[in-house]
């Protein structure tokens, strides 16, 4: 069996996601480059529903480097408790902050080096910064995504950074932009780690994820059709 898409499947692939979703949108909240930058590196081994609840009152306090400065450490570090690594975190966020006042005049840099220089922020960050603010055709490659290419067939990476780069060359043009939400998108509601859905799902025919789940089909066996039935 292939490991890997044709480019003809993939862009078939991409055009099923485009119009499933035709725009795609990262589900953190921001107001502002720096807000966004922050909310990305607090999403790290965190869902992006618990950064919103978090960062929801944050940001309302300290929407720029130098309110978040004036906020200090410890209060930073009361707002995003509820967030896995919360202690690290909030030491990124104030070190960041500073770096952003000392060598950008307080703006977040369109420039990768200078992105990844930054505390706390690594290629997956600099990439999601890179395509939601400065429109670059980017793909950050975390763990929905990392599953999902490996999964369907258009990488066979053993990192992300392979991943990355399959993923780089097999895009069409035309999907780079969305590419990253898409996957993402997919593997949080769909292509799900334990169980994806693959009954549902609208590249099925394409994936080339062997041991795709299968709908059951009701037997004599089954609960009465009264019977409640356990939550998924």
């Amino acid at each position: 069996m292939a490991k890997r898409l044709t480019k003809a499947k993939a862009e078939e692939l991409y055009a099923r996601l485009a119009h499933v979703r035709p725009d795609p949108k990262t589900e953190l909240e921001y107001t502002s480059p720096y807000t966004l930058l922050i909310a990305v590196v607090l999403s790290a081994q965190a869902t992006d529903k618990g950064v919103n609840r978090a960062t929801g009152a944050l940001f309302q306090l300290a929407d720029t480097p130098k309110k978040m400065l004036k906020l200090g450490e410890e209060k930073v570090a009361d707002h995003i408790k509820t967030i896995g690594l919360w202690r690290n975190k909030a030491k990124n966020v104030i070190a960041l902050s500073q770096a952003l006042i000392d060598q950008h005049d307080g703006e977040v840099p369109h420039d990768r080096e200078a992105l990844e220089a930054l505390p706390g922020v690594g290629r997956k960050t600099a990439n999601v910064v890179l395509m939601e603010i400065f429109g670059e055709g980017t793909i950050a490659v975390d763990t929905h995504v990392f599953r999902v290419a490996n999964r369907t067939g258009l990488a066979d990476g053993k990192n992300p950074a392979e991943v990355e780069e399959q993923l780089m060359r097999i895009t069409p043009e035309k999907y780079l932009h969305g590419a990253h939400h898409w996957l993402i998108l997919h593997g949080r509601y769909t292509c799900l780690a334990r169980k994806p859905e693959c009954p549902r799902c609208v590249i099925a025919d394409i994936c080339l994820y062997a041991p795709k789940t299968r709908a059951i089909a009701p037997t004599k066996t089954s609960a009465p059709s009264g019977a409640k039935s356990k939550k998924r």
